[in-house]
């Protein structure tokens, strides 16, 4: 048998006396406690015991601990959290979201059908796109910020300004005519009314490069069939068609600048939100006769029986009578502006809000 040399096993027997040392418990009555270690361990205790004075004592890593009874306390005098949505808005719990996933299936169907391609935007959108088509008061009605770059900017309250943006950064690349459809989040902060929310999803179909009136004819038969597919009837719902050439007309007899179409238009649109006698102020205010503002006022009351009774074009009044033919029993009622204005067919009608 081989032995080790005394100067090893000596060497050897030292070190594991060493290593007994180091993992032995220590106690104060202990004489083999090395003070080394023994300073080692107190200044661990006293580093989870004290905290930062331990740490500027020693210049270790501090620990802090907190007594359980206490946080209790503090968690006790704390706010609770509101559970429900923000105002105007709501959740969908997964028995909504398969009602909202039933609804929007028929309008991506319906709009499918009809060779329609579906788009979407950012919901955050510059806030200057919606005062040039609304006018500055429409901050008022916008959920509008300054964001960390300084910059205005809004979450989108209808789709067709995005779609509009859309269509001319396609520029001369799009394929004409283009059948677009959208189905999107939007948001107003405005006064809630039953059935209207602050937050509401918008389904848009828009066509583009088509200048007759088979553009419209065929939004109309779209719409009619997704009423069909819902079991909603005539006897349920109306619809109503807008003709910019017939207010186009009014103006012209007035002798209304053509420079004053566009700003007159954003002042029309809102007919059916402000009183008479706000729309007449504003008219006013950009120059418009007294005699041409009753002309106007008087042909957004004309129904589509009376379409006689406005100086329309041969053109134009040919254009509402090949709708009526393309879609019997459709009422023209009356001659508002519609959403988009060239070359651009847009059912404003039908915006559904749930």
């Amino acid at each position: 048998m081989l032995r080790a040399p005394t100067t090893l096993r000596s060497l050897l027997s030292a070190r594991r006396a060493a290593s007994a040392a180091r993992v032995a418990p220590s106690s104060p009555s202990s004489p083999s406690s090395s003070p080394s270690l023994a300073r080692r361990r107190l200044f661990s205790t006293s580093q989870i015991r004290a905290g930062p004075a331990a740490a500027s004592a020693g210049g270790g890593r501090s620990t802090t601990t907190t007594s359980p009874d206490r946080a209790s306390s503090d968690g006790a005098r704390k706010k609770m959290i509101d559970l429900q949505p923000p105002k105007g808005t709501r959740d969908f719990a997964p028995e909504e979201m398969r009602v909202r996933n039933w609804l929007f299936g028929h309008f991506r169907d319906v709009a499918r059908t009809f060779g329609f391609e579906e788009w979407d935007a950012p919901v955050l959108e510059t806030e200057e796109l919606y005062v040039r088509k609304a006018g500055e008061e429409i901050t008022t009605q916008l959920y509008n910020f300054e964001d960390k770059g300084n910059r205005r900017v809004a979450l989108r309250p209808e789709l067709t300004p995005s779609f509009a943006r859309l269509i001319l950064q396609q520029g001369k690349s799009l394929a004409l005519p283009a059948k677009w459809f959208a189905i999107g989040q939007c948001w107003r902060y405005e006064r809630m009314t039953r059935g209207r929310r602050r937050e509401h999803y918008q389904w848009n179909m828009d066509i583009v490069g088509v200048d007759g009136v088979e553009a419209e004819a065929e939004l109309l038969a779209a719409i009619v069939e997704f009423f069909t597919r819902l079991g909603i009837t005539s006897a349920d719902v109306g619809l109503k068609v807008s003709s910019r050439k017939v207010l186009q007309a009014v103006l012209t007899r007035y002798d209304v600048p053509e420079a004053s179409f566009a700003p007159v238009c954003v002042v029309v649109d809102k007919i059916e939100k402000l009183p008479r006698e706000k729309i007449v102020e504003e008219l006013a205010g950009l120059g418009v006769t007294e005699d041409a503002i009753d002309g106007i006022l008087a042909a957004m009351e004309v129904r589509s029986d009376s379409f006689a009774l406005v100086p329309v074009r041969p053109r134009s009044r040919r254009e509402l009578h090949s709708l009526r033919t393309f879609s019997p029993g459709v009422r023209l009622s009356p001659p508002r502006v519609p959403r988009f204005q060239s070359r651009h067919a847009h059912l404003d009608a039908f915006q559904l809000r749930f």
